[in-house]
């Protein structure tokens, strides 16, 4: 039996050498794969590993590209755009690509109006459920097509075989949309999405972390019965004074107690006018819900400021150190420590 054998159909030559295990389409090796199952296989795992979105562009990009070297082989055959038109449909056809008809052509405007059946993208697409057209069969007659007339032919998908119609409709026309400018969008968009989603991360973590700030800064803490006391810490802007002072008015009738100490060893050596300020205001609030202030962890030198400063901070009872402070609000409530 011979190992060699060959058939022409539509005038496309197809041959076969079973000892070297080869297969010719036009004279060129090719190949054969199931459509529904290993094919389908294919493009299930480029789905799974880049993404639906960047699948579709590797796709669209092969085609498109793939399309170039057809139009290549029409171009060295001597074949315009006219022959183009009539023999696309038998090469197209008999290598199991689908229904191929050039409904429209316009070849001043470059434009061109192609119908599309059962091809086999079509069939892949359908046996994965799909229910948008694919995009490398279209791109790739933009590639033959952009070959043929010298300049960048992109594609408008009008209709489609998978969203429930007889066939695909497709235009074809000139146009400044490239694969090349497609992957660079779509590296730009993912590029974009992971910063957004960064930021968003930071905004998370921010949130988390200033929530914890005002857990931690500034607590409330109950050292003696009747004695409370709210060490500051740091520099406060007003968003954290406002903090305080709610915290503190909300808080501060729970403790039922009738000094408020304010330990201010932990600020800022340069204390400013609006940290002043806000003592001040912090101290005057206390005492409207019928607390007395008591202000400690005045060194030499945060002294000097509050004396030189305009808030009133010197009217209340001030100390050096937090135990002073304590012993002070014991003996004004005729208590001590034994």
């Amino acid at each position: 039996m011979s190992q060699e054998s060959s058939i022409n159909i539509g005038g496309l030559s197809f041959q076969w050498n079973l000892e070297k295990g080869q297969f010719k389409y036009e004279g060129e090796d090719a190949v054969l794969f199931w459509i529904s199952s290993a094919m389908k296989t294919l493009f299930d795992s480029i789905e799974e590993i880049s993404g639906l979105e960047s699948a579709s562009l590797v796709l669209e990009t092969t085609g498109f590209r793939q399309g170039l070297v057809v139009g290549e082989y029409f171009q060295k055959m001597k074949l315009n755009i006219s022959d183009v038109a009539k023999v696309l449909p038998n090469t197209y056809g008999s290598a199991g690509w689908g229904e191929i008809v050039i409904k429209e052509l316009d070849p001043g405007k470059k434009s061109i109006l192609v119908q599309l059946k059962n091809s086999w993208e079509y069939k892949i697409n359908q046996a994965q459920g799909k229910t948008k057209a694919g995009s490398f069969m279209p791109a790739h007659y933009a590639g033959i097509f952009s070959g043929l007339f010298g300049t960048n032919i992109w594609y408008e998908i009008r209709q489609s075989q998978i969203e429930g119609k007889d066939h695909d409709i497709v235009e074809y026309f000139p146009s400044d949309i490239t694969v090349t400018k497609n992957i660079h969008q779509l590296a730009r968009q993912k590029e974009t999405e992971q910063i957004q989603m960064l930021e968003a991360v930071v905004e998370d973590k921010t949130r988390e972390l200033q929530g914890l700030v005002k857990e931690l800064s500034s607590p409330i803490i109950p050292v003696l019965e009747g004695v409370v006391v709210v060490p500051l810490l740091g520099r406060y802007d007003e968003a954290r004074s406002t903090d305080l002072i709610e915290k503190t008015l909300n808080n501060l009738p729970k403790y039922q107690a009738d000094y408020l100490i304010l330990d201010l060893t932990g600020l800022d050596k340069d204390l400013s006018d609006y940290t002043a300020h806000f003592i001040h205001k912090l101290g005057s609030t206390a005492n409207l819900i019928g607390m007395k202030t008591i202000l400690v962890g005045i060194s030499p030198e945060l002294s000097i400021i509050i004396s030189n400063s305009n808030t009133g901070l010197a009217q209340y009872d001030c100390f050096q150190t937090l135990q002073h402070g304590i012993y002070y609000a014991l003996g004004q409530a005729g208590r001590k420590i034994i």
